[in-house]
């Protein structure tokens, strides 16, 4: 019986489907290595396949580094997956823009173009008032995988000397500042002797340290730099080298400085100019060497008495804090120079007159005072957004935010700086930034959208726009915004902040093959570093936000990441992240890896780390986490929340941290 059952069973073919089975699983030896990886059917186009051409993927016949390693596999196949959803991300969003375009709509999609009212999001919601705020929340894809690149081609030897440096730059080569003083000395009135010094200040600083950099990764044998790569890393080197309009001519190659100053003044003045004024604008210095120097400070010293006066009193305040100085002579001599500060701008505000001038020695006043000075300090001074609000009249009557919205010429330093204090001066306070318009004009413009924030500070521009449509929404917020519109905002500048990520492909370490700082790299770097704040910032105002919830803790843990892709120690770049430490680490729970990286920050800056506005958040985080970690607060934890804001209220400070 058996038999004949299997006797009346047809006959297989020649080409039965197991046959085919067989062959579909017959893998091509000469295909891309993505296309293995990806487990795809790879056509074998040269230079590129057509699957890796269409996704954007770099498609690699040759061995790659991460192919013998299954956690490197692992690592790459995410960052595959992150590529492909951006591109999808890229196809959505130009699709949207192009509806949005043919309707004649001037505001990219999901952005208020104004956000002063709730009257700009009147469409009807699709969600209740019960929804959780989870759920508000996980609109963001805050917990996708970090898009971390193959570095194992770098190690720790990967900087290099002055002179690589200047051969390949010549244009932004090191020089020397001449600062010459003269002194004459009168008995009676009747002038004796006179005496003329020249003090010579290099403006040369050595590239970061190895060990300020990443950790290194074993290097591959089969790894070799081609012609193109090399000749692209290069183009990628410098921003905009011609931005700024420094207000002080054309810029000039030697700058001599004559200032007649007692041998005290001139101490100070020697110590402002060779160790004050290296680490005021670090990373406008890293595109333009020397500019901000030569350009803007030393021809303002010159001429401008009120700005003089107000650099002698930050030298003084900087030898107290590093050289750890104590008595009344250095108290005097801060005070002094800050009192003749104050006098010359009340003097130049009631004549009317030289308004730039008075503008350059107010913003010093606000800004140099970032660089300078402990939290112990007890002189008496004016508070920072006191001297802003002098700024802002200056502003307005040199109409310098009107100018930079209607101009396409040189970028007003004044106007860029006021910009910087202005938007994280507002998210200090919780106010919404005065010239809020002016940057949300910028935002929406296709043709003139920069203020030179980017080359200025490090964060490209639109992020910070989003940072100042944020401390809008906050402000909104405190005068009883209600809930629901509330969290439409937050989607919508969510959406907003994520079109900034599309094309970025993630941090890299800002260093060349040949060890030379890449700008823009670096610039790239701090603006994912200053993004993710900016997230944190956003989710902030959602009510019933915790630190403990999810998406906070894999935002902050994000953050550490990208973190790690910034130079670190002396001669590195965390004293320009204060804000974005201030923002991250005020909400970093009890076992957060940011602790312990923020800690390790700490000791490779030294005695930088003491004072500033890096020594003064370092104060601030731990006074707030001793409050979460229920060390001064009762019932602290995790879901303890505590302000910064509260914090800094109860402990009578009024810092501007950025």
């Amino acid at each position: 019986m058996a038999v004949a059952q299997q006797k009346s069973k047809p006959a297989a073919k020649p080409n039965s489907t197991p046959k085919g089975k067989m062959q579909m699983h017959r893998r091509s030896r000469t295909g891309c290595y993505t296309c293995r990886l990806r487990r795809k059917k790879c056509d074998e186009g040269s230079p590129s396949c057509t699957a890796c051409k269409h996704l954007g993927l770099r498609c690699e016949y040759k061995r790659p580094m991460w192919w013998s390693n299954n956690d490197q596999r692992r690592l790459q196949k995410d960052n595959i997956k992150m590529i492909i959803k951006r591109k999808k991300l890229t196809e959505k969003t130009t699709s949207t823009t192009s509806q949005v375009m043919e309707t004649g709509a001037e505001t990219p999609p999901g952005l208020s173009h104004s956000l002063p009212t709730s009257a700009t999001f009147s469409d009807p919601l699709d969600r209740t008032r019960s929804a959780s705020i989870d759920s508000q929340l996980s609109l963001f894809d805050f917990n996708a995988p970090p898009h971390i690149a193959d570095y194992t081609a770098y190690n720790a030897q990967m900087h290099s000397s002055h002179s690589q440096y200047a051969s390949m730059y010549p244009e932004f080569s090191p020089y020397e500042i001449d600062v010459k003083t003269e002194r004459q000395m009168f008995v009676n009135d009747v002038p004796t002797r006179r005496e003329s010094t020249i003090s010579t200040f290099s403006t040369y600083h050595p590239p970061p340290p190895p060990e300020a950099m990443l950790p290194s990764f074993p290097v591959d044998n089969e790894w070799d730099i081609t012609y193109d790569e090399r000749r692209e890393s290069l183009s990628e080197e410098t921003l905009n080298t011609n931005l700024f309009d420094f207000c002080h001519g054309p810029p000039a190659t030697v700058r001599q400085v004559a200032i007649e100053l007692d041998e005290g003044d001139q101490r100070l003045l020697d110590h402002f100019v060779s160790d004050v004024l290296p680490t005021v604008f670090p990373i406008l210095e890293t595109n333009q060497h020397g500019s901000a120097r030569s350009d803007y400070v030393l021809p303002a010293l010159q001429s401008n008495k009120c700005y003089l006066h107000c650099c002698l009193s930050i030298a003084a305040q900087h030898c107290k804090a590093t050289m750890n100085i104590q008595g009344e002579q250095i108290d005097n001599d801060i005070m002094r120079h800050r009192y003749a500060t104050i006098s010359e701008l009340c003097e130049a505000l009631n004549r009317d007159t030289n308004h730039s001038e008075i503008l350059e020695a107010t913003l010093a006043m606000i800004f140099f005072q970032c660089s300078v000075g402990r939290l112990d300090d007890s002189l008496p001074d004016i508070p920072w957004h006191q001297h802003f609000q002098a700024a802002i009249s200056l502003v307005q009557k040199l109409e310098l935010n009107r100018m930079v919205s209607e101009s396409h010429d040189l970028k007003s330093f004044n106007m860029t700086l006021t910009s910087w204090i202005d938007i994280l001066g507002s998210t200090i306070q919780g106010r919404a930034p005065t010239f809020a318009h002016t940057y949300r004009e910028k935002h929406l413009s296709s043709t003139n959208s920069s203020l030179g924030l980017r080359e200025l500070m490090g964060c490209e521009d639109r992020v910070m726009y989003l940072i100042s449509e944020i401390a809008c929404l906050e402000a909104l917020k405190k005068d009883g915004m209600d809930d629901i519109q509330l969290c439409q905002h937050v989607h919508a500048l969510g959406d907003q902040i994520g079109l900034t990520e599309i094309g970025d492909p993630g941090p890299k370490i800002p260093f060349n093959a040949n060890g030379v700082l890449s700008p823009k790299q670096l610039s790239k770097n701090m603006t994912a570093a200053f993004r993710i704040a900016a997230r944190i910032y956003l989710c902030s105002l959602v009510p019933g936000f915790s630190p403990s919830q999810a998406s906070c803790v894999g935002l902050v843990s994000k953050l550490t990441q990208v973190l790690e892709f910034i130079p670190s120690g002396q001669v590195g770049y965390d004293r320009s992240l204060v804000w974005v430490y201030l923002i991250g680490g005020s909400v970093s729970t009890m076992d957060s890896s940011f602790r312990s990286f923020f800690d390790e920050r700490l000791i490779a800056l030294g005695d930088l780390a003491n004072f500033g506005s890096f020594g003064r958040v370092a104060c601030l985080l731990k006074e707030v986490w001793s409050h979460v970690d229920g060390r001064l607060s009762p019932g602290g934890g995790e879901a303890h929340y505590v302000s910064w804001r509260d914090v800094m209220q109860m402990k009578g400070w009024d810092f501007l941290l950025i």
